[in-house]
């Protein structure tokens, strides 16, 4: 896996590609779907959720430019793999779910791993976790109809945001916004798909329709 993301995909980042190979991806997967769990593409998990392909875990990671000194959000922590990758790189991570057995199973699954940097919480994600605020980066796992303004003003100047956007809830595009002192830039990634984000500042939990605000 970690051979393909760097050959093939072209991920440089030796943080990222260190993470990659650390974490056993196979413990955050439904255990009849662990024999395919380094191929490249995602995965089902309990709750209509996925595990995002490798690559975009890879991707979405190196586009964060984190270090040991950054404190990083995670909106959309699924079975809790992305969160236990970033842990690897980051100094602190806080993860938001917004399904709750999915956010207990995720923590009890890091610290399994002897993962104690990580903190997963049941919560809407597109609020953000001002308590914890503000953050170097910031990572969405799921595809929005607009850039969540609350996690745009809990990020520091500098930060990085990345998260897949787009008009409808089948198809996004993986966007970076780097906050700056006069506001945001905003960088294009290429094609991607997620699941949708439901929330405040996301889609509603009714097909078809984004949030009210």
């Amino acid at each position: 896996m970690v051979v393909r993301l760097r050959e093939h995909y072209g991920i440089r980042d030796p943080a990222v590609l260190e993470a990659m190979r650390a974490v056993p991806r196979h413990a955050f997967v439904p255990e009849a779907l662990q024999g395919r769990a380094y191929g490249d593409h995602a995965l089902p998990i309990s709750a209509n959720q996925t595990i995002s392909q490798p690559y975009i875990v890879a991707r979405m990671t190196e586009l964060l430019r984190i270090d040991r000194d950054s404190r990083v959000l995670e909106v959309g922590a699924g079975s809790g793999y992305q969160t236990a990758v970033l842990a690897k790189i980051a100094g602190q991570v806080y993860a938001l779910e917004r399904i709750g057995d999915l956010a207990r199973e995720a923590q009890t699954r890091i610290r399994s791993l002897g993962i104690y940097n990580a903190t997963v919480k049941c919560f809407d994600g597109t609020l953000g976790w001002a308590a914890n605020a503000p953050y170097d980066a910031i990572i969405v796992a799921a595809g929005g109809p607009n850039i969540p303004e609350p996690l745009v003003a809990q990020l520091k100047i500098g930060g990085r945001l990345v998260v897949p956007i787009g008009a409808t809830r089948e198809s996004q595009t993986l966007v970076r916004v780097i906050k700056t002192e006069k506001g945001i830039e905003r960088e294009d990634h290429g094609a991607c798909a997620f699941v949708p984000l439901i929330g405040h500042h996301g889609w509603s939990a009714h097909v078809g329709k984004p949030s009210e605000k």
